[in-house]
């Protein structure tokens, strides 16, 4: 994660600098904005400590032990270098392989993972109430 680390800090230092100068008239933004970043749809791990607890008395990563984790811990060593820096958008790779049901269930435990590391992640934003009932639907089955 260094190197996308530190791609995405020289981007936003030479906006910076170009938006510092005198000439602004033909300043092109190349800053990061958006990290889509692509999770594993197969579980990794079972019980492992976690690393956010260390020394936590046998704490594990996802509930009780022996639960499977779905992030790995590079997935959570990334997410949280990033996070501060750009937005990031979890996908499930490889979702279609998956029953709705199973796409639903590692969907809430990805989600209960972030929010344990403390990662944030894009929220999208709420419809406006006059959208119309399918696409409030859409919506909310993206969030």
């Amino acid at each position: 994660w260094k190197p996308v680390a530190d791609y995405i800090d020289q981007q936003f230092e030479q906006y910076f600098r170009d938006e510092s100068g005198l000439n602004r008239k033909n300043i092109q933004d190349n800053r990061v904005h958006c990290c889509i970043y692509f999770i594993s749809p197969f579980g990794h791990g079972y019980g492992q400590p976690c690393p956010r607890c260390r020394g936590g008395g046998g704490s594990v990563a996802r509930g009780s032990p022996g639960s499977p984790r779905r992030l790995r811990p590079l997935d959570v060593e990334f997410m949280r270098a990033l996070h501060q820096r750009v937005n990031i958008v979890p996908v499930l790779a490889k979702a279609d392989t998956l029953t709705p049901a199973e796409v639903e269930r590692m969907k809430n435990k990805i989600r209960e993972e972030i929010d344990h590391y403390g990662i944030r992640i894009y929220q999208f934003p709420e419809c406006d109430s006059d959208e119309d009932e399918e696409f409030k639907l859409q919506d909310q089955a993206l969030k």
